[in-house]
């Protein structure tokens, strides 16, 4: 019989990180891209946006995800862009 190079336990670290990951990132996004939107068009005007309009708050949200990962790196794990410990 083969054995397994990794454990079930290294697996389900690996699994919690993934999620904790993707959950952070998936939040900051929203929360990034709504806040490009409210800058690039103004928030009586967010539902109306013009193009380019659209493309600054696209540009924005860009702009906020990189922000976060050099924040991630300096003040979290420094191979990683996540804040979340362990990720």
């Amino acid at each position: 019989m083969h054995e397994l190079p990794f454990d079930g336990e290294t697996v389900v670290k690996t699994t919690a990180a993934y999620a904790r990951d993707l959950a952070e990132r998936t939040l900051s996004t929203a929360v990034v891209a709504a806040g490009g939107v409210a800058i690039a068009s103004g928030p009586a005007d967010m539902f109306h946006a013009t193009f380019w309009q659209t493309m600054a708050a696209a540009a924005i949200a860009a702009a906020g995800s990189l922000l976060k990962g050099m924040l991630a790196r300096a003040f979290g794990t420094k191979n990683s862009a996540s804040l979340a410990k362990g990720v």
